[in-house]
């Protein structure tokens, strides 16, 4: 099993409508990716580690998927319709990153 994380990096003026993300966009992918994305989680940064830090992400998006064949063969498809939908909702721009899950 991989995980499939989507992390949008804090800046202190920018814009994320977490509302949009939570009830139309991810609906949305999880739509698109069907089998592929087996289920997801999005966390809402609250602050960084030293008190009175702000976080190092505003929003994290982890997606559970089979294998990084299924995520990448489900995903391409629809790359330009998901990528065309962020900014909807933030004017940040998400890193990618794909890992094995050893402990689940």
């Amino acid at each position: 099993m991989i995980k499939v994380s989507v992390m949008y990096p804090y800046a202190a003026e920018a814009r994320f409508d977490h509302h949009y993300y939570l009830n139309s966009h991810m609906p949305m992918v999880k739509r698109l990716l069907g089998e592929a994305c087996l289920s997801y989680t999005v966390d809402k940064g609250l602050a960084g580690g030293a008190p009175g830090s702000p976080p190092n992400y505003i929003t994290l998006c982890h997606m559970l998927c089979p294998s990084v064949e299924s995520f990448q063969a489900a995903f391409a498809p629809h790359a330009k319709a998901i990528m065309a939908d962020i900014p909807n909702y933030t004017d940040l721009s998400p890193v990618l990153q794909i890992s094995e899950v050893l402990v689940g």
